[in-house]
């Protein structure tokens, strides 16, 4: 039976600096009807993701701030429970864009169904969604890494980085680098078949990275920008690549950051340092989804979930998420 209730979370106010829990708001709403081409989805899980923390800013970008006093949305998987359209019934497993609420209604041409026998519903809003689809198409096609390379990862225990390293030894990369905030992220990144890890708390990130990576790296994939980003130049060889994914250490900043200070040497050095959407590389979804569908049957890829459950614990596990509280992905089950 569908509640009456939907609990939602709101934009309250705008962050300046760090976002705290009063720039949040729980709000009850009347579930919605479906009409003709929508569907009403019960959300079973929701994804709080870094780019989130730039669209609570009323400032243009490549997608649209969230509006004050109204929900806010990303990644959600669920089941319908009301509606139907061209391919979908009550009872479907969806993939749509209305998380931070327990109840969405769903333009049929929004949502996709996937299969929750083929792994467990989550899956799809990590390995098997957004998240490895990025990790995969930055790594082998805007970076365009090849066997034999060195690769250096940041935030490399997170959701996107952790794949990145494991997809880059099974295609072939000669040693893996990254790096991770604690003692014990850096074990378990040790335990995903890295070949060097560090904290980047213990010393100066350029001297890690030389430990790490004495003879230099081919390919940086940069979640974090600033001194990781500044330190990776420094370790390139020539025509190394950069996959810039997100730069997340300064995106709670109010004054910009001074590094990389560096940035003469992609001249000298011919290096290629690209940003990327994963929304531009939807070409390789059918590609990613098999060989990642493959790998996961075959026990050649792990994934981690660090899930918070209640969707008013949506804006803790959100600024957990910045602390870097999570070992992998990031979720709330609701």
């Amino acid at each position: 039976m569908t509640a009456t209730v939907n609990r939602e979370i709101h934009l309250a106010s705008r962050p300046q600096g760090w976002p705290t829990a009063e720039n949040f708001r729980l709000v009850e709403t009347e579930v919605p009807k479906a009409g003709p081409g929508q569907l009403l989805v019960r959300n079973r899980y929701m994804s709080v993701d870094p780019y989130m923390r730039g669209r609570m800013n009323d400032a243009k970008s490549y997608v649209a701030p969230y509006a004050l006093d109204a929900p806010l949305d990303g990644g959600a998987v669920g089941e319908v429970v009301a509606g139907e359209a061209d391919g979908f019934a009550p009872g479907d497993t969806v993939l749509h864009g209305l998380g931070w609420r327990e109840y969405a209604l769903v333009d049929a041409h929004s949502a996709r169904k996937v299969d929750p026998d083929l792994a467990p519903v989550s899956a799809y809003l990590g390995v098997l969604g957004m998240v490895g689809l990025t990790a995969y198409a930055g790594l082998l096609e805007v970076a365009g890494m090849r066997p034999g390379e060195t690769v250096f990862v940041s935030a490399a225990a997170g959701a996107v980085g952790s794949l990145v390293g494991q997809i880059a030894k099974l295609r072939g990369a000669a040693r893996v680098v990254g790096s991770a905030g604690s003692a014990a992220k850096v074990e378990r990144l040790t335990a995903l078949g890295f070949d060097a890890a560090f904290d980047y708390h213990d010393r100066p990130i350029r001297e890690s990275l030389k430990v790490a990576a004495p003879q230099g790296i081919d390919v940086y994939f940069d979640n974090v920008g600033g001194d990781h980003l500044e330190a990776a130049i420094s370790a390139l060889r020539p025509h190394g690549r950069v996959a810039l994914c997100g730069m997340i250490a300064q995106y709670n900043d109010e004054v910009p950051p001074a590094a990389p200070r560096n940035l003469a040497q992609v001249i000298g050095k011919r290096l290629t340092v690209r940003g990327f959407l994963a929304g531009d590389h939807q070409g390789l979804r059918d590609q990613f989804v098999q060989e990642m569908a493959g790998w996961l049957r075959e026990g050649r890829v792990s994934y981690d979930e660090t899930v918070v459950d209640g969707v008013e614990n949506a804006p803790s596990a959100f600024l957990g998420l910045l602390r870097g509280d999570n070992l992998g992905k990031m979720l709330v089950r609701l």
